[in-house]
């Protein structure tokens, strides 16, 4: 996750499903969660939550965003879902799902699915949900993660058949829990268009563990236990949950600190965490994490790029390559994030299966530190003048208030070479998820956090054709790995094409990445239950204060 962030133009899509195993060994037993039983929740009252992160719809078919998703992960059902504590999916509102062939996965509902509003959830409902995702294929929603969804079949309510377009696709379990993978109303919901947060809200169309009570867009909304979940997360341990949206993180920090939310997340600036780890007034939470940072480059507009008025494939690689060759990350982990970020040299973060670093030893001095001799023969040898002027934009709402830091040092090392001219920008997140997908920014910051736990999710979403960045770039030989890795059920094989796609890709450089991030919160001395685990997934259910 998501995320995740805004998807990118795509009209048709190469495979993105992982390799396959046998259908047997994909079989998921039912596991019922022990939720729907209770009074609304347990008794841990009322709980706050701060956030930075920005909301931009509610419809699952029009976001691909970490804020967006942070929200659907409370309200709305998932077939699959993540149990706490785990990266491994299991039947949620399912009660069984399992490959019963090659290209046909069968889940199986629990019977008696209600939505807030007394709606039957069936099967219906979700083939609605994936029909509309499919169809609408908003830029900035998660229809890509279904490129290998050939059709759904609702032969009875309780009875969902996925038939697939390659065999053996062993992501897709873990898909159905991913922002592709929230079931919607279809009494609530257009099935070709997206509908409006007030129509969502007005309509309570949800069945996960909360219901929304209010909703004002990104300043507050209230959650609301319910008590009809069925799924494999339980009952709430907390009655009703406020998450409040702040514009500043210094506001949220003294929030925090001060007693007046409960927990902080996402995102206090690195200084802020430092500084609070030795306030006794509050309890720091961490866990594994997933998130990247990286900059992208849009092959048509960039200098030298295919739509500009010196284009030249050639120099604009070297453009690449250059900058590549002058990024300190150390010094952006060290001197920005006080080592709650570490430097990435790959496309893939450390600790997953598959993850290489090719881009230590291709560029700079070939140990992870910068070399400006190397840029500028680059540079020279494919006769690029210098310095080049490079439009950089960043986000200044959306990645926590290190990301002005982070990019004045990025400005600083391309430009202390004289190699580049530097022209930062920053827009607000909204407009700027937009405009990223119209070229507007000829490079460009972005943040990652994974659908869910596999290589894959680092390498499908970027460089297949009419990938989620819009950023044009297009390679059949990697387009080719890509499928190849889609179908090998051998796993020494299919790690050894995981690798191979990133060597690739480094050498071409549409994205150039730098930093590897871990989850952090900031709660009060008597706040219990917040998790933070390799499902990346921030859940407030588990949540207690007193």
């Amino acid at each position: 996750m998501t995320s995740a962030f805004s998807s990118g133009r795509r009209t048709t899509r190469a495979l993105i499903a992982l390799a396959g195993i046998s259908a047997a060994s994909l079989a998921l037993a039912g596991c019922a969660g022990g939720g729907g039983n209770g009074n609304g929740g347990g008794g841990g009252g009322t709980v706050t939550i701060g956030t930075t992160d920005k909301v931009t719809v509610l419809d699952p078919a029009g976001s691909y965003d970490n804020g967006s998703f942070a929200v659907m992960n409370q309200v709305y059902p998932f077939l699959l879902n993540t149990p706490l504590n785990s990266p491994d999916v299991e039947p949620d509102i399912a009660e069984s799902a399992e490959f019963t062939s090659p290209t046909e996965y069968t889940v199986k509902l629990k019977p008696g699915l209600k939505f807030v509003n007394g709606h039957d959830l069936t099967s219906s409902d979700v083939k609605f949900t994936f029909d509309r995702q499919v169809a609408i294929a908003d830029d900035n929603g998660p229809s890509s993660l279904l490129a290998n969804l050939d059709s759904v079949a609702a032969p009875d309510d309780t009875t969902v058949v996925f038939t697939l377009k390659s065999e053996n696709d062993q992501t897709f379990p873990q898909i159905l829990s991913s922002p592709a993978g929230p079931i919607v109303d279809e009494e609530v919901f257009s099935a070709d268009s997206l509908t409006s947060d007030a129509d969502i809200v007005a309509g309570h169309a949800f069945a996960g563990q909360y219901d929304i009570a209010s909703y004002d867009f990104n300043n507050l909304i209230s959650y609301k236990a319910f008590d009809g979940y069925q799924g494999v997360l339980g009952a709430p341990a907390n009655k009703t949950v406020n998450v409040k949206y702040y514009a500043d993180s210094s506001n949220l920090k003294l929030d925090v600190q001060e007693g007046n939310i409960d927990v902080a997340f996402r995102s206090l600036s690195a200084t802020d965490v430092e500084d609070l780890k030795g306030n006794d007034k509050v309890k720091v939470w961490d866990g594994p994490g997933g998130e990247i940072r990286y900059i992208v480059f849009n092959f048509d507009t960039q200098p030298f790029g295919a739509t500009t008025a010196e284009a030249d494939a050639a120099k604009a690689l070297a453009v690449r390559q250059a900058a590549a060759d002058l990024i300190d990350r150390q010094a952006i982990a060290d001197n920005v994030y006080k080592g709650t970020y570490t430097p990435l040299y790959s496309y893939v973060p450390a600790g997953l299966t598959g993850a290489v670093e090719p881009l230590k030893s291709l560029y700079g001095d070939g140990q992870g530190g910068a070399d400006a001799a190397k840029a500028a023969e680059t540079l020279k040898a494919a006769g690029v003048a210098t310095p080049v002027t490079l439009n950089l934009q960043y986000s200044n709402d959306h990645y926590g208030p290190s990301s002005a830091d982070e990019y004045a040092l990025i400005k600083d090392q391309l430009e202390s070479t004289g190699l580049f001219t530097v022209n930062l920008q920053t827009t607000e997140w909204v407009q700027y998820s937009k405009d990223r997908t119209t070229d507007v920014y000829p490079a460009y910051q972005l943040g990652w956090f994974p659908d869910y736990s596999d290589a894959d999710n680092y390498l499908s979403p970027f460089f297949i054709k009419d990938n989620f960045l819009g950023n044009h770039f297009d390679d059949a030989e990697v387009q080719g790995l890509i499928a190849k890795q889609v179908s090998t059920s051998d796993k020494a094989e299919r790690q050894a094409t995981i690798e191979e796609i990133q060597e690739k890709v480094a050498e071409q450089l549409s994205t150039l990445p730098y930093l590897q991030g871990s989850q952090v919160a900031i709660s009060g001395t008597d706040v219990s239950g917040v998790t933070l685990d390799a499902s990346f997934k921030f859940r407030y259910a588990p949540i207690t204060k007193g």
